[in-house]
């Protein structure tokens, strides 16, 4: 896919639906989140009001459609962690392989060097090797493997962390 066919936008209000329906599909059929209900629009609202400018959420849009977005958030609420954020990215199922995700986490990467952030960090169940790989392709580095830390569709499942200094 040519890159000028997907658009990087902060995420508006009017995203939050397709941001929300992107999520929920994993919820049902993957790995990639650990959550097991729905969030409604009332959940992705707040969630969307407590990501500021500091925090950024960004989508990518196909011809005028969100297929993908990201997020810059709080890694911990305590003072002396807020200069690391975590990261969080999610393609629509029907988007995967085209550069979506690795567009998404290069453009939340320079948000967060410009807002002054230290050091990123990023996590992911060990099925899910794309996620990994798009990590580990941008300079993230594993600090931490999980054994057996979630359970979801009756199975234990492993989780690794990885870290990038800005």
């Amino acid at each position: 896919m040519p890159a000028e066919e997907i658009q990087i936008d902060l995420a508006v209000q009017d995203d939050l639906p397709a941001i929300n329906d992107i999520y929920n599909y994993y919820v049902d059929h993957s790995t990639a989140t650990f959550q097991e209900v729905h969030e409604t629009l009332e959940d992705r609202d707040r969630w969307f009001t407590q990501h500021g400018p500091r925090h950024p959420v960004v989508v990518a849009r196909r011809s005028g459609s969100v297929v993908g977005w990201a997020s810059l958030s709080e890694w911990n609420s305590r003072s002396a962690y807020s200069q690391t954020g975590e990261v969080s990215v999610y393609i629509h199922h029907e988007h995967h392989r085209l550069g979506i995700g690795r567009r998404l986490l290069e453009e939340v990467i320079e948000r967060a060097r410009g807002l002054g952030f230290h050091t990123l960090i990023g996590g992911a169940c060990t099925e899910q090797t794309a996620s990994i790989g798009l990590q580990e392709s941008l300079g993230f580095h594993e600090v931490a493997d999980f054994r057996a830390v979630g359970y979801k569709f009756e199975r234990w499942l492993d989780v690794k962390y990885f870290q990038l200094m800005l």
